[in-house]
This record gives structure tokens, C-alpha cells and sequence, in this order.
């Protein structure tokens, strides 16, 4: 019995291997699982990227143009003495210096008073001259007494005017340097620091390549690297030099960037995009999908349960997005997962179908 069991064994493994055509064909094949996407059409821009850092468009320092005694002075806005982060007007007044002797040198109510006796001195004079009560060189005389006195009135006015600190501009104080209530300050002390970043302003390099792609006036869009891209901004090219730095064959570019939000402060480090093409309406997929294969490029679509090679050409691009000429037609169901292992025709199983871009 057990040599005509072992004999049937090797009957029926002889059949298996004896089938016509070199035996049975067995489909081992199993379908492969893959996510797709609808090919749509959508507006698309292309860029040249760079990054650079923030700088406020303006700023500057409050500096003492007189020796005086530190006297910071009240926000108005808040109730308090000037702070860090305190946003001022142009020529709010934020620091006062009390100097009595400049103040006593300028002799203000003195020149005042000089000033208006010297000029009803000349409208009394002008009305006899033109009456011909006077001569030309007595209403000459009464001018230049009220051309000096008015000058006298200035010149004390500017005088007292250097014991104020105030804003040059409209701004943020970036800066308040800690100066004790009363403490002698001299000439030339800086006080605090101020800058205007409601626009930007950025330089950056550029490759040499892209110098015929790069003029003023095209779009930018900046993003700093560390937040959110809600807080993308947008703004322009300023200006292009025509030269390369002979080291890094790079040129330079200087941008200027609205930042009405201040999302963006100065010394961050942006990266900016300046769009050098776009269209309004093209067929557009995700840049990771396409299969690179040297001088041609590939993606793959679902159709009836099998994977379909699709040779692509293609228009412009950007870090995330490429835009397809032709190699696919709207609606097609694009693989976006799943693709790496397949080829052409494989049987594949659609595990999430989704109807975006």
C-alpha cells in the first residue's frame, strides 16, 4: 500500500507539470492598491525662488541735538511713558530735554516781542510810503528790522526745538534706550531706535541663468520660513542689477513687500518667490507624481481596474505643481498614491477615490 500511494503521488505531480505549453497558467498577479485623484484644470504660476532677510523700508535713530536732562515722555495712546513696540506718529514728540540755559540763551519772549513791534513797525511804514510820507529808504530800513527780528524768532525756535526728541516718521519704537528720569544726556546720545515695516524691503542673489527672466515690477510672494502660509505677502521687484558677481555668477535683486499686517518683521528670513509666468486656466497635477525618466516624463491613470503609462508633456512648474500639455485629458483619474511599483497595464484596486485638483 505504501509504494502504491507513493506511486499515485508521483502519477498526479507528473500530470501538474505535463499540461500542454509548458503547464498551467496561473495568474499570480494581484491588483495593487492606489489612490486617485480628478485631472482639472486650475490657475498656475511659476517661479524663481529665493530668500533673503526682512529690513524695514525705513528707519532710523532719535538721537539728542542738545545737552539736557533725560525726560522721557507719555504715549498718549496708552497712558504710559514710551515703550518698546509702541507705535508713533511723525513728529509725535517721545523724549524732551530740560536745558534752562539753552532755554535762556534762546530768549523766546524777548524775540517774540521784538518780532511783532518790528513788524508793526513795517505796516505802519509801508502805509506811509504808499501814502508818500516816507522814503524808499526808511521803508527799506523798517524791512530789514522786521527781516532780522523774524529771523531772531526762528533761529531761537530751532534752538529750543533740538531739546525734543520726536519721530521722523510714522513707525514702530523698535528701541528705547534706559536712561534714569533727569540723567545729563549729551550731544549725539542715542535715545531710541524707530522703523516703518508696514513695507519691506528685501535684496536677494538670483541665479545667472535667470537674469533674462528677472524685471522690475514683476510679482512676489513672500513667506517667512518659520510661519504659516496665511501670512504669505505679496509684493514686487524694485530693482535688477544687469551684472553677475563674478565669484557666484548670482545677481542681485531688491524687492519691496507690503506689510500691512505686520505678519513680517525685520531680520526675519523670508523666502521669495517672484513669478516670472502664469496662466489663468491649465491642466494641472501635483509635481511629485510625474516619473521622470530623463528626457521624457510619465504618470499613470486608472481605467476599467488597470494602470495606464501616460507619456506627458509638460508646460510650467513650480516647487509643487507642473502643468500638463498633453498626455492627459480632464476628468482622467490620475494615480497620486500607489504609483511607484506600478507598470504599464498592472491590475490596480482605487482605495480612495477624491475629486480635487
Amino acid at each position: 500500500m505504501r509504494c502504491l500511494h507513493r506511486s499515485v503521488s508521483v502519477l498526479a505531480l507528473a500530470g501538474f507539470w505535463s499540461c500542454d505549453d509548458g503547464g498551467p497558467q496561473i495568474d499570480v498577479e494581484s491588483a495593487i492598491p492606489v489612490r486617485v485623484d480628478k485631472v482639472a484644470q486650475w490657475p498656475l504660476a511659476e517661479y524663481v525662488t529665493a530668500t533673503g532677510t526682512a529690513r524695514a523700508q525705513r528707519e532710523g535713530s532719535l538721537h539728542c541735538l542738545q545737552a539736557g536732562l533725560y525726560q522721557l515722555q507719555e504715549n498718549p495712546r496708552t497712558g504710559q511713558p514710551f515703550a518698546m513696540g509702541d507705535e508713533v506718529l511723525e513728529d509725535e514728540l517721545i523724549v524732551r530735554l530740560d536745558n534752562p540755559e539753552i532755554v535762556n540763551q534762546a530768549g523766546m519772549d524777548s524775540k517774540k516781542l521784538a518780532f511783532t513791534s518790528a513788524q508793526r513797525e513795517y505796516e505802519k511804514q509801508q502805509a506811509l510810503f504808499d501814502k508818500g510820507g516816507i522814503t524808499l529808504r526808511e521803508l527799506t530800513e523798517a524791512e530789514r528790522a522786521f527781516i532780522d527780528a523774524r529771523y531772531a524768532l526762528e533761529n531761537a525756535q530751532l534752538q529750543l526745538d533740538k531739546l525734543e526728541v520726536r519721530a521722523p516718521f510714522d513707525g514702530v519704537l523698535v528701541d528705547i534706550n534706559h536712561y534714569t528720569r533727569n540723567q545729563l544726556l549729551e550731544v549725539g546720545t542715542i535715545v531710541g531706535q524707530i522703523m516703518d515695516y508696514a513695507v519691506l524691503y528685501a535684496e536677494v542673489s538670483l541665479p545667472g541663468k535667470e537674469i533674462g527672466r528677472i524685471t522690475p515690477g514683476q510679482e512676489v510672494l513672500a513667506t517667512h520660513y518659520g510661519r504659516a502660509a496665511v501670512d504669505t505677502l505679496r509684493g514686487q521687484v524694485a530693482q535688477v542689477s544687469p551684472v553677475l558677481y563674478t565669484e557666484s555668477r548670482m545677481f542681485k535683486a531688491t524687492l519691496s513687500i507690503a506689510n500691512d499686517s505686520l505678519a513680517i518683521r525685520p531680520g526675519m528670513f523670508m523666502r521669495v518667490d517672484v513669478v516670472v509666468a502664469s496662466k489663468d486656466s491649465a491642466i494641472v497635477i501635483p509635481k511629485e507624481v510625474v516619473i521622470d525618466r530623463g528626457e521624457t516624463k510619465h504618470a499613470f491613470v486608472v481605467d476599467k481596474g488597470l494602470a495606464l503609462e501616460r507619456s506627458l508633456e509638460t508646460g510650467l512648474s513650480n516647487r509643487f505643481e507642473i502643468e500638463i500639455l498633453s498626455g492627459l485629458e480632464i476628468e482622467e483619474q490620475l494615480v497620486v498614491e500607489g504609483f511607484e511599483t506600478l507598470r504599464d497595464r498592472s491590475k490596480v484596486k482605487v482605495t480612495n477615490a477624491a475629486t480635487g485638483g
